[in-house]
């Protein structure tokens, strides 16, 4: 990986010239009488169908001019594209918090966002199973913010600046189904914010809940024929349902639109989060959760374990057409994220001349550019749609670990005991076409080349701790090919598969599961065979019906080694397989009714043959990966100045440890929310009122995989409401 990428540009005009030429349902658990088990439930074989979630607040409407940007295809609307997408419409009538991803990514088959009640963790986040093991962040998915990547370049991912404030939509598409994304593309999960035009109505929200929690938020939108605006800013502050889990989060997001006329645009964007100090409540055991969910455990409070992050980034794209066929995408990108976290771990540990301290100090330097060229045609008078391009990334991390005490004085910052430059890099090369080859016949094919390279650069050498300096390189070539086929005007079938990358993170390969220091470079990547079989169904009366059946097959499965006191390592356990059915339904009912169903039935479970699997058994669950997930919404809405809605969720159990000993319980909740709108000279006024968990069920939220002292559970909140307002001010 010496050479320029930019030395490579002929042979990717050459191959892009050659490709061209060649072209279950879920049922709602039962509420579980504990919501802790002793020992998990045998799982179930399951198949696999697939859906695209939609837009709780909207109302159907034709999906023929859909395009989602997720797919990476300019020209073909998400109803021929042969790939499960979902497209979630934020600019609606919302009453939620706007305070955490997950509220709005409820209803989307196949993903599954948890809120932890611990912004010091961020949303816990998966589709189909992959990025189930994060015990922070997100990863094993690509993350996108108005076309910017929100994943680094080595895979590890965070919601936290996502702006809702700003938003328009959220694009999902589940599954690595585009070769037009790279290193951790178990699936894709996009915001993007309003473009500005004149006349936009300015927003202003605020909101107050239980627990002390509180937002504000201002979307400032507008424009002219030239440059459009949208200026958002949020806070979020909360005393936290559970204890010692106090947060405050302050978001900013800014993008301006230039159109620069003859086919040329310009997007800047510029973002900031800050979560001065967050607080971390731990997880829990079964039976700290049976005497108080809502308890911190003494660790907790003992060493004042938190986390302060701040991002700041900015990016740039760039398009400029060619005639009506060609265009040119040429897009770069940069940022800092500085991350201080203080883990509970005892002083007597920390003796050990190779650990690595309790206190976190991380320093992310990243930077990154995408140029893309496509061309919409014909081949054989036939519509052809090309791609191609070249991607390249970086990110310098300078890790410093540091003892926890001074003396007696606990969680605060001590001597040093790790200090690395960390480095890595990535160079891909991609190309994908689209061709309706016949009236009824179309076809995806694709391809990407990654590599990365991982280097690491000790600058903590003592007599007892020797230099672990060393690097490591992956590489990978991900195909993709789809086929859709339409029997009728409303009626989609497709098939598809596609190969998933997924290196370890910096986080992943930062601790050795056996107790040395450095980098555990040992680590493999995860390689991942996808496959996918669907249908896409629109009716007469405006109802929508996507089903799905998948499975992914794979090698080199990384999972959690151990996980003790905040800090993880982890080993590739073998094979893996994930196997499901997925189902949408989206249907009014009458003028004034909606309503939204989703389910999904998936089976993950290790497959064995990895040197490192240790005591993990084949046929064992995946950890943190659930069987049945459902959610149904029905909506009323008869165009007045009232609206409510009724929402019920269901989760099956949850594995936590590789030895399936353990399992968090199954769940089902229900939600209310109404609104009513006044219309005033100076624009609409909005108040809207929420209940989450009207029942108030104990339940689990999420869960901490293979954490080494039992503190798996992480419990979701119990009956919660929150009361908001919201003034659009017409400008005009």
């Amino acid at each position: 990986m010496t050479a320029s990428p930019l030395h490579r540009l002929p042979a990717i005009a050459l191959a892009t010239l050659s490709f061209a030429i060649a072209t279950a349902l879920a049922s709602a658990p039962a509420q579980a009488q504990d919501i802790v088990s002793p020992r998990a439930t045998a799982s179930s074989p399951a198949s696999a169908p697939d859906a695209s979630g939609s837009t709780p607040d909207s109302t159907p409407t034709s999906l023929d001019a859909v395009v989602v940007e997720a797919t990476r295809l300019r020209t073909v609307p998400a109803f021929d594209t042969p790939a499960s997408t979902a497209t979630i419409d934020l600019d609606g009538e919302r009453a939620g918090a706007d305070g955490d991803v997950s509220e709005v990514l409820r209803g989307v088959p196949g993903l599954l966002a948890r809120d932890r009640q611990n912004l010091a963790q961020d949303t816990q986040l998966s589709i189909r199973g992959f990025g189930a093991r994060a015990t922070f962040g997100v990863r094993g998915l690509r993350l996108y913010a108005d076309g910017i990547p929100a994943s680094m370049p080595d895979g590890q991912g965070q919601l936290s600046h996502f702006s809702l404030a700003g938003a328009e939509r959220i694009e999902v598409l589940r599954g690595p189904f585009s070769a037009l994304h790279g290193n951790s593309s178990g699936g894709v999960v996009s915001i993007h914010s309003a473009d500005g035009q004149a006349g936009d109505p300015w927003r202003l929200r605020a909101t107050v809940g239980s627990d002390g929690t509180w937002t504000g938020a201002a979307r400032l939108l507008g424009g002219n024929d030239v440059v459009g605006y949208n200026l958002s800013l949020s806070r979020l502050d909360t005393d936290g349902w559970r204890d010692h889990s106090a947060a405050r989060r302050d978001v900013a997001n800014l993008k301006l639109g230039f159109d620069l006329g003859d086919r040329r645009s310009l997007d800047l964007v510029l973002n900031h989060v800050d979560i001065p100090e967050a607080r971390d409540p731990l997880g829990l055991t079964a039976q700290q959760v049976r005497e108080n969910p809502r308890q911190a455990v003494a660790n907790a409070y003992l060493y004042d374990t938190r986390k302060s992050v701040r991002q700041s980034q900015a990016g740039a794209v760039f398009e400029q057409g060619f005639g009506q066929a060609q265009a040119l995408r040429l897009s770069a990108w940069g940022g800092d994220r500085e991350v201080t976290q203080v883990l509970p771990i005892p002083p007597a540990p920390q003796r050990n001349p190779l650990h690595s301290g309790g206190v976190i100090d991380l320093d992310n330097r990243y930077a990154g550019y995408d140029a893309r060229w496509s061309w919409s045609g014909s081949l054989a008078d036939r519509p052809l749609e090309v791609a191609a391009g070249i991607a390249g990334e970086r990110q310098r991390q300078r890790r410093r670990g540091f003892e926890n005490f001074v003396g007696d004085a606990l969680g605060v910052r001590g001597a040093l005991r790790r200090d690395e430059r960390n480095e890595v890099e990535t160079e891909d090369l991609y190309a994908q076409a689209w061709w309706r080859f016949a009236p009824r016949w179309s076809l995806l094919l694709g391809a990407r080349r990654s590599e990365v390279e991982f280097t690491s650069r000790d600058g903590y050498v003592t007599a007892g701790n020797p230099d672990d300096s060393g690097r490591v390189d992956y590489s990978e070539t991900s195909p993709v090919a789809g086929i859709t086929f339409a029997p009728s005007e409303h009626l989609r079938i497709y098939a598809s598969a596609g190969r998933g990358f997924e290196t370890p993170t910096f986080n992943e390969l930062s601790y050795r599961a056996d107790g040395g220091a450095g980098l555990a470079f040992g680590l493999r990547p995860a390689v991942s065979d996808n496959y996918e079989l669907g249908l896409k169904w629109r009716t007469a009366t405006g109802g929508q019906l996507e089903a799905a059946l998948f499975r992914a097959d794979t090698d080199d499965e990384i999972a959690v080694a151990t996980n003790v006191a905040g800090r993880s390592s982890y080993r590739n356990a073998g094979g893996a397989r994930r196997q499901g059915v997925e189902l949408s339904w989206l249907q009014p009912l009458g003028d004034a009714w909606d309503l939204q169903l989703a389910a999904t039935r998936l089976e993950a479970e290790f497959r064995g043959g990895g040197v490192d699997a240790g005591a993990i058994v084949p046929g064992a669950r995946i950890p943190g990966v659930p069987e049945r997930q459902g959610f149904a919404r029905l909506q009323w809405n008869a165009g007045g100045p009232w609206t409510a809605a009724l929402e019920a969720e269901a989760i099956g159990d949850v594995v936590v440890n590789d030895a399936g000993t353990e399992a968090a319980s199954g769940y089902g909740l229900l939600h209310m929310e109404a609104s009513r709108r006044w219309n005033t000279s100076a624009g609409p006024l909005r108040v809207f009122a929420r209940v989450d968990n009207v029942l108030d069920r104990d339940h689990i939220g999420s869960v901490i995989v293979n954490e080494g002292n039992g503190r798996f559970y992480e419990p979701g909140a119990g009956r919660t409401w929150l009361l908001g307002l919201e003034w659009q001010l017409d400008r005009r």
